[in-house]
């Protein structure tokens, strides 16, 4: 999946700097640099998906259509 997001980025008071994503919630990430906060960010933004895309299929009735819809 290829999406684009807003990371919000601050230096920490401890040192390195932490970032978040408001367009999902509880996705935050940290680092010692700017790139390695938005790594981390990246990383946990693609679990928090990969999570929410697995509990909503297991749900789904076996006749359920899937497709996919393009954003931008």
């Amino acid at each position: 999946m290829k999406a684009e997001f807003t990371a919000i980025i601050e230096a920490a008071p401890e040192g390195g700097f932490w970032a978040i994503c408001p367009e999902v919630p509880g996705a935050n990430g940290q680092g010692e640099t700017i790139e390695e906060a938005k790594n981390s960010l990246r990383q946990a933004i693609e679990l928090i998906l990969d999570d929410r895309r697995a509990d909503i299929l297991r749900g789904l009735p076996e006749d359920a259509i899937q497709d996919k819809v393009m954003i931008g």
